[in-house]
């Protein structure tokens, strides 16, 4: 098994939960819950594949993280009212899976022999659009949009560290994916707890 199919399978689980739990706040029947659970899992990777040519797409070639992302909603359904609070528990684990996908996206890209600039690119994608779908379908307000959040930012810095790591240790590609995760999870988690933000655009009256 690859790093790079671990690495789909550890995004595919973690999103899939998180898209399970946003189904709960929804309040949807089962096969909600598996239909947003497969979305948020897959969406970012499927798209990243198309856009890359790479066929097939990854969970065609192999539909066991179809099944991880079933089993995971299924899970969910029955323990979701165990949770406390499932919004922090989704803005949490969506930071994980962020920091994970986006290794996956970078990496993807790289082994098709993309450019530098096109494996940020896929990273971002990948880490950003399954859960952009999941809160679209559910009438959430995306975590990606959220007014100054540190996300696709994150991701950014994530998929830039990717490609010093993979610059600093060519033969290996686990330095990339530490240094890819600590970025990314560290901005979110710095957003999420201390107020991290950037700068948002305030309209000012037109001066005469």
């Amino acid at each position: 098994m690859t790093t790079l199919v671990l690495l789909d399978y550890a995004s595919v689980i973690v999103f899939a939960v998180t898209g399970a739990l946003v189904a709960s706040r929804a309040q949807l029947d089962v096969v909600g819950f598996g239909f947003v659970a497969c979305l948020t899992a897959v969406g970012g990777g499927t798209v990243r594949d198309v856009v890359l040519d790479r066929n097939p797409v990854f969970w065609l070639a192999d539909p066991l993280n179809i099944a991880a992302a079933l089993l995971a909603a299924v899970v969910i359904f029955f323990t979701a009212h165990w949770v406390e609070s499932r919004l922090k528990a989704v803005i949490w684990l969506d930071a994980v899976a962020l920091s994970v996908a986006v290794a996956a996206g970078v990496l993807a890209a790289r082994s098709v022999d993309q450019p530098a600039a096109i494996q940020v690119i896929m990273g971002v994608m990948t880490g950003c659009l399954g859960g952009l779908m999941r809160d679209v379908v559910c009438n959430e307000v995306p975590l990606v949009l959220k007014q100054g959040e540190l996300y696709v930012t994150a991701a950014l810095a994530g998929a830039v560290g990717a490609l010093a790591g993979l610059w600093l240790s060519p033969g290996s590609p686990w330095a990339a994916i530490a240094l890819c995760a600590a970025l990314t999870f560290g901005l979110r988690a710095g957003s999420i707890l201390f107020g991290w933000r950037l700068p948002v655009y305030r309209a000012r009256p037109p001066q005469t």
